[in-house]
């Protein structure tokens, strides 16, 4: 095939909308007929995904993949680092964690010797594709990080990527920001952006179009594009975006005056929130994220998330209070739900002799599993599908349903007498054995998984949100959301809304392509 054309979106700062950028480039190159790839040399974020061979990926690079049309792949994302304290990461290259590193040892020592193997990444991956779309990381203005700064103009030079500078209007500032970061640019870099964006416009373009001709004339930089704040969906990176919840399919009807009331609590590590994201659309639910110093109250589910630091965000439950609301919930009969770390959490005690994740030893959790926690050093991550096999409460509607998703854990969980399995899983794995999964109280209303994706399944969502519907005399509702078409469709729909505001034309001349 020869060797891939690049792009690369930088911003001006984080949260500017880079990822929806590319993603949204991804799907128009798709859609206009050639193979194309994202690619991010150094991600840092809670939010990840597991490819098919078992690999360690942004999830924001395995949803621009899906936005191309092609399968997650750890090359996409050769460095990804996962906060595990304010100043420390996780550090996982091609897809397999190497250790735990301070910010100050990685960026002083590591980070160079790591950009090998992002080099031997970009390569695989321009042989096998013919457009490669490149994203940033925060800013590439940072001056006391410039030198050792991998994912940004060291990769657009190892690219020969024209960079697009994206700025956010909607927080304001956006001209300074430009201006600003190109001023701040090195000399050799500056060069090398060939357009700016304006991101999350609200309001009439006429209006703008003063500030426009003043930036280009300003910068020497053309405004390649003016993107309009939109409203739909596309999975966040590693933010819960509140402004846009609660998002609901449209059509979807009112369900009456008692929707299903979920709460997830927001915890200081929390990692791969998107897990409830089809939860969220569907049209009788309100999901709502508990944040430190915010009561759980009132609610019909209660679901702990899972956590980059396991141990320390138990800590941060005691220290919020939230295990008392927890435990006098589940007492009156509400449902409590884990997802990973906190599945973990559910259980009687969780231990960690090799100080894996944290400090401390061990700690007491929740006890309303009868499980316990034992971390080890090797990390698990699989791709798994299979079916619902626990009984009683909030599962016994579900038996039988099938569901599929990915595990990332460092902890192994032993069930007690009075703890079953709640899933049979089948991994992606040689063998394919069937593993038993996760752990159902004798109530069957508290039950936890390992299993990321758990709510993507369609007829397993829809069962389960009727068993909480019975709980309050609700009659059941059928299938009205279904979440992969969506996902499919709110790409279309980005890609329409950006091919729209963004000249193309100029986009496939900063390629060379016609």
């Amino acid at each position: 095939m020869g060797f891939a054309r690049a792009i690369m979106v930088q911003g001006t700062g984080s949260h500017v909308g880079k990822s929806v950028l590319v993603a949204a480039l991804c799907r128009i190159f798709r859609q206009d007929g050639y193979t194309v790839a994202p690619f991010k040399a150094q991600n840092m974020a809670l939010n990840s995904f597991v490819t098919k061979s078992g690999g360690e990926m942004g999830r924001s690079q395995a949803v621009q993949a899906q936005a191309a049309g092609v399968e997650p792949d750890v090359d996409m994302n050769p460095v990804l680092l996962k906060p595990t304290a304010d100043t420390s990461s996780q550090v996982i290259v091609q897809g397999r964690p190497i250790g735990n590193m301070s910010a100050f040892a990685y960026h002083l020592d590591y980070v160079n010797k790591v950009w090998p193997a992002i080099v031997e990444s970009f390569e695989r991956l321009r042989r096998r594709y013919e457009i490669i779309v490149l994203e940033g990381a925060g800013s590439p203005a940072e001056v006391n990080l410039q030198e050792r700064d991998v994912v940004n103009m060291r990769a657009a030079r190892l690219a020969n990527a024209p960079v697009l500078l994206a700025a956010d209007i909607d927080k304001g500032g956006a001209l300074a920001a430009i201006v600003g970061t190109l001023e701040l640019l090195r000399p050799g870099d500056r060069p090398l952006v060939a357009g700016t964006i304006i991101n999350k416009f609200r309001g009439d373009r006429k209006l703008l179009q003063p500030a426009l001709d003043f930036l280009e004339e300003k910068t020497g930089v053309p405004v390649v594009g003016v993107i309009p704040y939109f409203t739909f969906k596309i999975p966040e990176e590693d933010t819960v975006n509140e402004e846009l919840r609660p998002m609901k399919p449209q059509g979807s009807q009112d369900p009456g005056p008692s929707p299903l009331e979920i709460a997830v609590l927001y915890l200081p590590h929390i990692s791969n929130f998107t897990d409830f994201d089809p939860l969220e659309r569907e049209p009788d639910v309100h999901l709502r994220y508990v944040r430190p110093g915010e009561k759980i109250g009132r609610a019909d589910l209660v679901i702990i998330p899972g956590s980059k630091n396991t141990i320390g965000d138990l800590a941060q439950v005691r220290k919020n209070g939230w295990d008392k609301e927890i435990l006098a919930l589940a007492a009156a009969g509400v449902p409590v739900v884990g997802i990973c770390g906190g599945f973990q959490m559910l259980g009687r005690e969780i231990c960690d002799p090799d100080r894996v994740e944290s400090p401390t030893g061990e700690a007491y959790g929740l006890a309303l599993l009868e499980v316990t926690t034992v971390f080890r050093p090797e990390k698990t991550t699989w791709q798994a599908q299979g079916e619902v096999i626990g009984r009683g409460g909030l599962l016994e509607a579900c038996r039988g349903q099938k569901v599929a998703g990915y595990e990332i854990h460092m902890g192994e969980t032993y069930r007690g007498a009075n703890a079953s399995p709640a899933f049979l899983l089948r991994r992606e794995s040689n063998s394919r054995e069937p593993v038993l999964d996760g752990a159902v109280d004798g109530t069957g209303l508290v039950f936890g998984t390992y299993l990321h994706g758990l709510f993507d399944a369609d007829g397993f969502r829809r069962a389960f949100l009727n068993r909480l519907r019975a709980s309050k005399g609700l009659p059941p509702l059928p299938v009205q959301y279904h979440f992969a078409k969506s996902q499919e469709a709110a790409y279309d729909e980005l890609a329409r809304l950006v091919r729209e505001n963004l000249d193309m034309n100029r986009i496939y001349q900063f390629l060379g392509l016609s």
